[in-house]
């Protein structure tokens, strides 16, 4: 006799959101049709100028857990300013002690129906998961095709953090490299972090629209820098990329520059010493892996180039 099957973990759901008005009804279906729900749905409109904050208010009737909340943000910073809204909306569920898990969740993208019911199923059978999420993929080609990740990175714009390690890593830091940065302090605590590769959702805008495909290989060698990364394995990233870049060369190049500039200023580091050195540790057996696999002849692994978490 088999006892009743235990009730998924509850959780709460933020969503800073600019200018997505393309796209915001598309991440609004996609949470109606969720066969397991959120406690609540904070959508925090960060200045939206398109009217995407009349969609997230017709959206949100007949939705009792959904609101919309507004911020008057000043000058916007990339990197930022998505943690700043993400940070107001965490002030409205303080009170609320029943939530198990929080997810930041962007609001250009379409999930499955069963999307965070699997997750958090994997999560809760996993009790030193921290920090995880599904695969993205992003259409090339007339097709959607998962986007590369790091085996210990969990993408940013569907991020699924447990109550306990949120709370140990102090939440996510208001810079751009953040969705680095807190899965460093997670894995140097002993929180497992990473994503589930047949759990999938659908980002609808490519990465980089915002700032240019240049400015987007900058801005990667930038958090690389921020996040602890180190000259020889940065050197290599820009070589891959130089490769496999879009555009090639150039982009290596860019990602190298976003990355020297502010090695040669000194400028300071989000992180410590202690979780540079773990980082930096990451990386190194993440190459020794990938190298082991291809000297036994296994089909390629993903290249240090990898989207987001270095």
């Amino acid at each position: 006799m088999t006892g009743a099957p235990r009730a998924l973990p509850r959780y709460i759901v933020v969503t800073p959101v600019r200018d997505e008005a393309a796209y915001i009804a598309e991440t609004i279906a996609s949470m109606r049709a969720q066969t397991h729900p959120p406690l609540q749905w904070i959508v925090v409109d960060d200045g939206s100028t398109d009217g995407t904050a009349e969609l997230m208010r017709d959206g949100a009737a007949g939705l009792p857990w959904m609101r919309v909340l507004s911020r008057a943000s000043a000058q916007r910073r990339l990197g930022s300013a998505e943690v700043l809204a993400f940070q107001q909306g965490c002030a409205e569920i303080d009170g609320d002690p029943r939530w198990e898990f929080i997810v930041k969740l962007d609001g250009d993208l379409r999930l499955p129906p069963d999307y965070f019911a699997r997750l958090l199923a994997r999560m809760a059978a996993a009790p030193r998961s921290g920090i995880a999420s599904g695969v993205y993929c992003e259409l090339q080609d007339g097709h959607w095709q998962p986007v590369a990740m790091p085996s210990y990175h969990a993408a940013g714009a569907s991020k699924v953090v447990r109550r306990a390690c949120f709370d140990q890593i102090g939440g996510f830091v208001a810079r751009k490299g953040w969705d680095t940065v807190d899965e460093i302090r997670a894995g140097l605590a002993g929180w497992e972090t990473g994503h589930h590769d047949d759990i999938r959702f659908h980002h609808l805008k490519p990465e980089g629209q915002a700032m240019g495909r240049l400015g987007t290989h900058r801005f990667h060698g930038e958090i690389y820098h921020a996040t602890g990364g180190g000259l020889g394995f940065g050197l290599l990233k820009a070589a891959h990329r130089m490769v496999v870049g879009d555009p090639p060369i150039v982009g290596g190049l860019a990602m190298l520059w976003g990355y020297l500039v502010p090695l040669a200023l000194h400028r300071p580091r989000l992180v410590t010493a202690p979780e540079a050195r773990f980082y930096r540790g990451l990386l190194r057996r993440r190459w020794r892996d990938a190298l082991r696999r291809r000297l036994r002849g296994a089909a390629p692994a993903p290249a240090p180039a990898m989207r987001d978490g270095g």
